[in-house]
């Protein structure tokens, strides 16, 4: 009689074999709309913007002939 769980262990270099893990496929979740004009992005907006322009910039209205900026993180040296 065994006293304790079997345990499997895995082999080294040994990957799982069949359907693999993670998310399943299917329906994606509609992403939610959101208000640019709420109470709470405005206030947002007040703090991080410096002007008319710049709140433009921010909300993706940007002039004719700007630069493509670069999402995330700059590095740094």
């Amino acid at each position: 009689m065994p006293s304790a769980p079997e345990r499997r262990v895995a082999m080294p270099g040994k990957g799982k074999k069949g359907k693999g893990s993670g998310k399943p496929r299917g329906k994606k979740p509609k992403k939610q709309e959101v208000d640019i004009l709420s109470p709470a992005a405005m206030l947002n907006l007040y703090y991080i913007a410096h002007n008319v322009a710049d709140c433009l910039h921010m909300r993706g209205f940007r002039w004719p002939g700007a630069p493509k900026t670069k999402k995330g993180k700059a590095k740094v040296k």
